[in-house]
């Protein structure tokens, strides 16, 4: 289990209303990750406030991050609390190594994270490959994004 903290005020603007009850939210959420292509059929999305708690299994610890991250990444949404679980199809397979979270903050672009994170500004198209499809363009970040860091092979 883990807390992941985002900001509130930034991400994607998916709630037309604060109006909306928790039951509508979480839809509302679990309908936004699956739009990126994300298979959450075994995924339990509970909104409660300000916090969004996740259960039930994935894949990969790849898309467990990036549903994490996708469902932070919204507008009114300040923590997620993670429950998933992380199972591998077929014959077992080493777990990915845990991968990191990064707040974006003003000023930053992605060859700047990579310079800091990794030392090298030219790696930044791994922090982009690692975050598609919610980033369709690595110019495209915000103040208050949280990104998915993997480490170098």
């Amino acid at each position: 289990m883990g807390l992941i903290s985002f900001i509130k005020n930034a991400g994607a603007k998916i709630f037309k209303s604060e109006e909306k009850r928790e039951e509508e939210k979480a839809d509302l959420i679990t309908g936004h990750i699956r739009k990126f292509g994300f298979d959450v059929s075994k995924v339990k999305v509970v909104v409660d406030d300000e916090k969004v708690i996740l259960t039930g299994s994935v894949d990969t610890l790849s898309n467990k991050n990036k549903i994490i991250v996708t469902a932070g990444n919204i507008e009114g949404i300040s923590v997620v609390e993670d429950h998933l679980l992380v199972t591998a199809p077929g014959p077992v397979v080493p777990p990915e190594p845990e991968k990191q979270f990064y707040t974006v903050k003003k000023g930053d672009y992605l060859s700047k994270i990579a310079k800091e994170v990794y030392g090298d500004a030219k790696k930044y198209p791994i922090i982009f490959e690692a975050n598609k499809p919610m980033l369709k363009d690595p110019d495209l970040i915000y103040p208050g994004q949280v990104l998915v860091i993997p480490p170098i092979k």
